[in-house]
């Protein structure tokens, strides 16, 4: 059995879920919240009925409401960012203000959101 093959690549939903859960206990007092996106159904009903009630193709993932922070997940290798996302991006930041962050899994996440607040990385 290869190294490889123990430790399998998080998918980008595990790195989200890690993220969040290591947020909630890091900033107990600040709220994240997730954005549907990724609900977007196989079912043509479904995703008619979401973008009526307003759901977007390339939302970020995340956003801390108090920091007018927007976090857009990837996973740790191969996630990339589309079109649609770029857009948001470009929209959150220059026209709203906001601040947008790529993380690219839960680490990189983490260390950004760290360096933000001007805080300390853990180590690992």
């Amino acid at each position: 059995m290869s190294i490889k093959s123990v430790f399998k690549e998080l998918s980008e939903h595990e790195e989200q879920c890690l993220l969040v859960n290591w947020f909630e206990i890091q900033f107990p007092q600040v709220r994240i919240f997730a954005i549907p996106n990724g609900t977007w159904s196989k079912n043509i009903q479904v995703a008619m009925k979401a973008k009526r009630e307003g759901v977007r193709k390339g939302v970020p993932d995340l956003y801390i409401p108090e920091w007018k922070l927007w976090i857009e997940m990837k996973r740790e290798k191969g996630g990339t960012v589309s079109k649609e996302q770029k857009d948001w991006h470009e929209y959150l930041s220059s026209k709203c203000g906001d601040e947008v962050i790529i993380g690219k899994g839960f680490k990189d996440a983490r260390e950004k959101i760290l360096r933000l607040k001007g805080l300390k990385s853990p180590v690992s």
